[in-house]
């Protein structure tokens, strides 16, 4: 894989009142799951004084973007099976979360949910960026709501199977398509984010056959947004349970920044931030102060 910068120009896209300049750095988005069952091994399920402890030790560390997630999402869920967490009980873990912690920092929150109802109290609540794992494909209203409250939207790759003919222009290919619906909808272009799904209806060789072609996300013109932050495949290649796979995910961050992401969605923060910084040095350049 070559290592390359983001080639085609983005438009800006404003979060919380923050000017994102896609090309400018690496964003880093920190993950704060209010569930009991995170498959991180991170989550902090209704303790809101963790959750804000949390967020701002993320904002001290130099962390972007803060997504707090009420369910847990994982990779082998379909549309069938998606509702593991009822709608009343997402919001009860969510709403509070989230103006606890945009009362607390100064960090544009992102909400992830694929569920219309959940997104709109969420952006009542403070959210400023909806973090959809099914593309707004799950819950026919969502557009609309993303639409209407005039904000930015992470639109993920996901299906409830492994079958490609080629993973990577498959993905391209659907991501296109789901930028396209979005538009469709009222959301601005500007407003729209994108993410390969790494995990989600892909094989652990399909995640690594991404993450070395990233680069070729490039045509679709749009921000792109990479989560590998402790996954199955860094486990499955290192032989690391969810918490002890800070090195393998460090690697994913640097290979993503080299392959062109503008965010990458992490747990270890504080490691990520610095591991983001080091690659940005060498890949989009490094400013010396005046006393280096």
């Amino acid at each position: 894989m070559s290592i390359v910068p983001n080639l085609q120009p983005k438009s800006p896209t404003l979060i919380g009142g923050r000017t994102f300049e896609w090309g400018s750095k690496t964003f880093v988005m920190g993950v704060i799951n209010v569930t009991p069952d995170s498959f991180s091994g991170d989550g902090v399920d209704s303790d809101i004084e963790k959750a804000v402890r949390t967020a701002k030790n993320f904002a001290g560390w130099g962390c972007d973007i803060i997504d707090v997630g009420g369910e847990s999402t994982r990779p082998a869920m379909t549309y069938a099976d998606a509702a593991t967490t009822s709608q009343d009980e997402e919001l009860h873990r969510v709403v509070p979360a989230i103006e606890a912690i945009v009362a607390a920092v100064d960090v544009p929150v992102s909400v992830d949910t694929y569920k219309a109802s959940v997104a709109r109290a969420a952006l009542s609540a403070g959210a400023t960026l909806v973090n959809d794992v099914w593309g707004l494909q799950a819950d026919p209203d969502m557009a609309a709501v993303v639409a209407s409250a005039g904000v930015p939207v992470v639109l993920m790759h996901n299906q409830d199977h492994t079958r490609y003919a080629d993973v990577v222009p498959d993905v391209v290919s659907r991501l296109g398509e789901l930028r396209d619906g979005a538009i469709d909808a009222g959301i601005a272009r500007a407003n729209i984010i994108l993410d390969p799904g790494m995990g989600f209806g892909k094989t652990a060789a399909h995640n690594l056959e991404l993450l070395a072609r990233l680069d070729e996300l490039q045509v679709l013109g749009a921000p792109i947004l990479v989560g590998m932050s402790r996954k199955s495949t860094i486990g499955k290649v290192l032989d690391l349970p969810p918490d002890d796979r800070v090195e393998g995910t460090a690697a994913t961050v640097a290979l993503s920044i080299a392959g062109g992401a503008d965010i990458v969605r992490v747990h270890d923060v504080r490691e990520m931030v610095r591991v983001s910084r080091m690659t940005d040095a060498v890949i989009r350049g490094w400013s010396q102060s005046p006393s280096e």
